[in-house]
Formats: C-alpha cells, structure tokens, sequence
C-alpha cells in the first residue's frame, strides 16, 4: 500500500466517525423516548426508509436527520434548469469556475429547503402532544438551526470525503449509514425466527432473494450499451494519427439512487409531517396511504422513480451537446449523418437506455421492498435504496483503490 492510499483510507475513517459522532446528537428540547416511541409504532413504511438513508439519524432525531438530500434536491433542480437555459448551462460548463459556481448554488439553495423542512419538523413536534416540553419561538429556532447546521456540516464533510478520501463524499456517507442499520436489522430477523414468528423457510427464502438481487445490481451496474464512434485520420505535432474506432460506453444507470432519494425525500416528509400532526394516534391521509403495500404508494413512489430516471438521463446525455462535440472533434457515429442526425440517433438512443434503468430502478425501489414485507411478511426494511448504495459505493470504491495501488508511490 501507497502512503498516498494510506492518508487517503485514514482521512475518509475520521470523517466517517465524526459523521457517526453527529448522528447521535439529538435535537435540544425533545422528548426523545417519546418520540422513539412513536417512531417506532409507525417506522415499517417510508419512515423506515428516510432512517435507513440518514444512518438512524431520524429515529435518535439526531443532528443529520435531514441528511443530504436538501442538496442532492436543489443540484437536480439546478441542472434541470439549466436543461431549459442554455445560457445557464454554459455557465455551469465554463472551465473551472463553472462547478464551483453551481456548488455555490446548490449549497444556497441547500441551506434554504434545510431552513424550511426544519421549521416544518418543528412544528409539527410541537404538535405532537408530548414531544416537546417547552414548544414556542426559541424551540423552533433551536431547531432549525440545529438541523440546518447539521446538514451544511455533511454537504462540507462529503465534498472533503470526495477531495482527499477514497470514493464519493455524498454516496459514502449514505453508505456507512446504511451499513450501520443492518447488523441490527440481522439481529431483528435472527430473533424472530427464534421466536417463532419467522419460519426457517421464510428466513431462508429472504436469504436467497437478497444475494439474487445483489448479483443482479451487480450485474445491471457493470452493463454497458456500447457505441462505436469513428474518427478521423489526425495530425497532432509531429505525429499521425490514424483512423480508428472508439467505443462509447453508455451505463444503464447513470442516474445511481438519485431518483429513488429524491422521490423517497418527496413523500418521506410529507408522511412524516402527517404523522406528527396526527399527534401519534392511528395515521391517516398521508401516512396512511404511503406504506407498503397500499396501491397508492406504490403507483407514485413508482411513477416518480421513472420520471427523475428520465430527466437525469436527459440531463446526462443532453445528445444536442454531445452531437456538438463530436462534430468538433470530426467523430462520427457509423451510417449517421453529423449533426442533427447523430442527435436524434443518440436521443432515441439514450431514451431506450433509459427505459430499461427506469424499469430497473423502479423494480428496486419499489417492487423488491414489497416482495420482503408484503409477500414474506419480514417485519424489516431493506429496500433497492439500501442494496443499490451498498453496490455502487463498494465499485466505486474498489476502481478507485485499484487506481491508487497502480500510481507509483511517490
């Protein structure tokens, strides 16, 4: 091992454990008990799912309970702006300075929708009777501060992951959080097949079903639809160089859990503020409808999934640019004219890929939670969210480690 890998592997080890280290800082001025209480009668559905991705950060009503996905929502709603503005997109695009300017923006517009579903957990642990001893101006600023603050802390924390760790600050993170829930969710189902209320079969039957998936996210993760691309004859210096074919490798999910986050965070909250308003009695309008297994849920958690899938594909590809550059660069796609041809064959291209991770990703994040809670009847949450982070994250990981142990040691 490099010393470079070894800095590297040590500075993403402390950030994790600080990360670890805020998730289990509550939130001043709550009953915590209280609320763990009513987390828990109610954490089988969508509520689940929000504390799996924030690492239990929701049920300790801990310092990242928000988590990232303010940040990863306004850098979407970002680049599909600029999909609308040209000007913007090339603003983005320009050198250097346009990523740092589109992280300025999107940390803004972060620390704005953190502020505002602060004030809207406040509220409505206000509401809940019990939950907070003290309810009025200085608990709902303390709030959102608290957890505005907590949320700027990780955007900075993932972007030094990033900088000077091993792997994608935002992605790990939602990893180690991930990873963490699982030994207890083993531990759970161990119990209950002890107890009885799991069958030796059933546990088995789960066992199966998640390593099938995993080797299928595995398998879709590392599929690649291949374009060749011409070029032609180049002189460069002094140099020649010939005519050669290049293949462009189009992942199948280019889009990673993005859509399933943003869906996820559009009716996580929204469920969440029900059931505070609710004040813990039985769930209704919301709440009720997005759980697992209700037909509701399942047809917008769904149709969510597929529409941020397609946008992000959309945004990714743009084939109007990428025709652009490649007419730039003299390289053409075989029996396709340049330029508008080549983008109308690379769009209906990029929508039939698409469609295929849409699919894909909408069978992980919806279907495959219902197969273990509904049909198995497992008491636990274990989503494509959770499957799909583990996988890219490990891949991710591993490419990068076998880059670093190939760079000489300096």
């Amino acid at each position: 091992m490099n010393s470079e890998l070894a800095r590297r592997i040590a500075f993403t080890l402390g950030a994790l454990l600080v990360y670890r280290l805020g998730v289990h800082i509550p939130v001043p001025g709550v009953n915590l008990a209280a609320w763990t209480r009513l987390f828990d009668s109610q954490a089988g559905g969508i509520l689940g799912q929000i504390n799996v991705l924030s690492g239990g950060a929701v049920r300790s009503l801990g310092l990242f309970s928000i988590s990232l996905t303010p940040y990863i929502t306004t850098a979407i709603v970002l680049q599909l702006i600029s999909i609308a503005s040209r000007r913007l997109a090339a603003l983005w695009n320009d050198g250097e300075a346009g990523p740092r300017r589109f992280d300025r923006c999107a940390r803004y517009g972060a620390a704005l929708l953190a502020a505002m579903q602060a004030y809207g957990i406040a509220i409505g642990l206000e509401e809940a009777v019990g939950l907070v001893s003290e309810p009025g101006a200085l608990f709902r600023i303390t709030t959102v501060v608290t957890l505005t603050g907590g949320t700027l802390f990780l955007i900075w924390l993932s972007g030094q992951i990033t900088d000077r760790g091993i792997g994608n600050g935002i992605a790990l993170i939602f990893f180690v959080g991930i990873a963490t829930q699982l030994p207890g969710a083993i531990s759970v189902a161990l119990e209950l097949g002890r107890m009885g209320v799991l069958s030796s079969g059933a546990l088995l039957s789960v066992l199966l079903l998640v390593v099938a998936a995993t080797a299928f996210v595995v398998a879709m993760e590392l599929a690649r639809r291949r374009l060749p691309i011409q070029f032609p004859e180049r002189q460069i210096g002094g140099r020649t160089l010939a005519s050669q074919p290049v293949d462009l490798a189009i992942k199948l999910n280019p889009a990673g859990i993005l859509p399933a986050v943003l869906a996820s965070a559009v009716l996580g909250w929204a469920a969440a503020l029900s059931l505070l308003w609710n004040s813990g009695n039985s769930p209704t309008g919301i709440a009720a409808n997005f759980s697992h297994g209700r037909p509701l849920w399942l047809v917008i958690m769904a149709t969510l999934v597929v529409l941020f899938t397609f946008i992000y594909a959309a945004f990714v590809g743009d084939p109007a640019r990428a025709a652009e550059n490649l007419k730039t660069h003299g390289g053409v796609i075989p029996n396709i004219a340049p330029g508008d041809a080549t983008a109308e064959h690379l769009d209906g291209l990029l929508s039939r890929v698409a469609a295929i991770g849409a699919v894909y990703l909408a069978f992980l994040f919806v279907l495959l939670p219902e197969l273990l809670i509904t049909f198995l009847a497992v008491p636990l949450y274990f989503g494509g969210i959770s499957l799909l982070t583990l996988v890219c994250t490990t891949l991710d990981i591993e490419a990068q480690v076998r880059g670093l142990l190939e760079t000489p040691a300096r």
